[in-house]
């Protein structure tokens, strides 16, 4: 589970709600079914408009990705690809064909059975830039889902607010009522405030993040495919893909690789 993503909701709905409390508000306040209607169905049904029923049908997935995503390990890559360069070097590039069915990663498995195949390498890259334009343009749709339900949510509690303030001035003959009818009124535009802004665009964001972190793995996999196939010295295809880590990142695959030198 991802820690980050459950404790993110928690703190920012939490924190909406013990403001509101340290105000002299009541939770019990706050629960308006009509308005909730109101804002999450029409937000839902405005979304469904916008998309097709295949995009609309991966959102369980989505969510489950959102909630349970694994962190990814290009440090462990680089140390399969390095691996299998040494071996290439030792033994030729169809040996590598007996370590395809350890490799979890479809891509990366893709693109060795190219290279073990004979494909010309201007063909597997190709190939391999075409899937990473084809993984970046589903996650675009996956993330862009609750990108507009946030920009439909605020919108959607003003509706409800418009709709709420009709009704107060349709029965303005008891004028004590007046105050609580127009707080009722406005809890729409919370609603759809606080959704768009807790829920719907931050796992908007979330999804963004996690696909430039796969997009940038891919990246990785591909330029280490692309030099094995080359025949590049294992050490120069490490120095090669430690590039696409983060400083601190390689800093510390330096110093394990000093430890291991002097050991």
């Amino acid at each position: 589970m991802d820690l980050a993503t459950i404790l993110g909701f928690i703190l920012g709905l939490g924190a909406l709600l013990v403001g509101f409390t340290l105000e002299g508000g009541h939770i019990g306040a706050l629960v308006q079914p009509s308005a909730a209607l109101i804002v999450f169905g029409g937000t839902i049904g405005a979304t469904m408009f916008s998309f097709s029923p295949g995009d609309f049908k991966a959102l369980p997935q989505l969510i489950k990705l959102a909630m349970f995503n694994k962190p990814y390990d290009p440090t462990r890559t680089i140390e399969e690809i390095v691996a299998m360069a040494e071996e290439a070097r030792r033994e030729g590039l169809l040996y590598l064909e007996n370590r395809l069915p350890e490799i979890n990663d479809p891509y990366l498995r893709k693109g060795l059975q190219l290279v073990i195949d004979g494909t010309d390498p201007e063909l597997v890259k190709k190939i391999l830039e075409v899937e990473i334009y084809a993984i970046e343009e589903r996650h675009g749709v996956g993330s862009s889902i609750f990108e507009v339900a946030g920009g439909y949510a605020p919108t959607m509690g003003i509706i409800g607010t418009v709709m709420g303030l009709v009704h107060v001035l349709g029965n303005m003959s008891d004028p004590d009522s007046l105050g609580p009818a127009i707080a009722v009124a406005f809890m729409a535009t919370l609603y759809g405030v606080g959704s768009a802004n807790v829920l719907w665009l931050p796992l908007a964001a979330k999804l963004s993040n996690i696909s430039k972190k796969e997009i940038l793995l891919k990246e990785l996999m591909m330029e280490g495919i692309i030099s094995l196939q080359a025949g590049y010295n294992p050490i120069l295809i490490r120095e090669r893909l430690v590039a696409y880590l983060k400083p601190s990142a390689r800093n510390k695959k330096g110093d394990e690789d000093e430890a291991a030198e002097e050991e």
